[in-house]
C-alpha cells in the first residue's frame, strides 16, 4: 500500500469518529419534521469545531481519493 492510500484510511477512520461525535439530538422525530424549536440555533463550543472538523477532514479525504484516482 501507498503512503497516500494509508492517509486516506486515517481520514476515512477520523471522518467516521467525528461523524458519529456529532450529537443529532431529537431521535426518530426529527426525520419527520418533529422534534421542533431547536432547528435554527446556532453551533457553539464543540459542537461547532466538530461540525468545522467534518468538514476539514472530508475535504481532505476527497482529496486524497482524487489525487490517489490521479496516480492511479
Amino acid at each position: 500500500m501507498s503512503f497516500i492510500t494509508i492517509l486516506q484510511v486515517i481520514a476515512a477512520i477520523a471522518l467516521i469518529v467525528v461523524i458519529l461525535l456529532q450529537n443529532r439530538g431529537g431521535g426518530l422525530g426529527g426525520i419527520f419534521g418533529g422534534g421542533g424549536g431547536n432547528v435554527f440555533s446556532a453551533k457553539r463550543g464543540l459542537e461547532k469545531t466538530l461540525y468545522r472538523a467534518t468538514i476539514a477532514i472530508a475535504v481532505i479525504f476527497v482529496g486524497l481519493s482524487i489525487y490517489n484516482i490521479m496516480t492511479f
